[in-house]
């Protein structure tokens, strides 16, 4: 039995985008197809994280304009994290969206070519984020951005749990602040292979999940 192929199925058949992950979008179209109304917080569909419903709503106003910016599929998992790092405690806002090519080049050639330290080593059309699956966080304390704190350990793990790449996991630069949603097209080839696959379906118009 391919449960993938199952979820997507089933994704399909709700009119969702279709990615064979079985993330807080599909649960959400489930319960609403199953029960006819939104799900509350008392009757929330169960997965395997417990996603708070309100994950379907909106979060603080900065997160938004950045996820925003993202492929709908991701939207939620982007809200979920925001509200799961809250309900430990931990304040943290979405900085990060969307980055055309050139603004990746930009990014690039800082610490090279231009003042300030390196950011990335991703060139325009080589990140995540230029295809509007991945995003960035910030920890937050008293309206106050760290961008060092040992809290980016904690989220990375409830990012973990949500089914989102985490960059703290990387082998060799580490990117803490850094959460992606893979296709599950590439569950099973390189981060080189996907990032060319994306490439392709951006030039052509084609959705990165379907």
């Amino acid at each position: 039995m391919d449960i993938r192929a199952i979820i997507c199925a089933v994704q399909k058949e709700l009119g969702i985008g279709v990615d064979g992950n079985a993330g807080p979008q599909t649960w959400r179209a489930i319960y609403l197809r199953l029960k006819g109304k939104e799900p509350d917080e008392e009757g929330a569909p169960v997965t395997t994280t417990r996603l708070p419903s309100a994950a379907a709503g909106t979060v603080d106003a900065r997160s938004e304009k950045a996820i925003a910016t993202l492929q709908p599929q991701v939207c939620c998992y982007a809200r979920a994290l925001v509200l799961k790092a809250a309900g430990m405690g931990i304040t943290i806002r979405v900085i990060s969206g969307l980055r055309t090519y050139a603004e990746q080049d930009a990014l690039f050639e800082q610490g090279r070519g231009k003042p300030g330290r390196k950011v990335t080593n991703a060139r325009g059309g080589y990140s995540n984020h230029n295809f509007g699956i991945a995003f960035d966080v910030g920890v937050f304390r008293g309206g106050c951005y760290l961008p060092e704190s040992s809290s980016y350990k904690a989220v990375g793990a409830l990012g973990r749990e949500l089914g989102l790449d985490w960059g703290g996991d990387w082998k060799t630069i580490k990117d803490e602040p850094h959460y992606q949603l893979r296709p599950h097209w590439a569950s099973n080839i390189s981060e080189r292979d996907m990032l060319g696959e994306l490439r392709t379906r951006k030039a052509s118009g084609r959705d990165c999940y379907e």
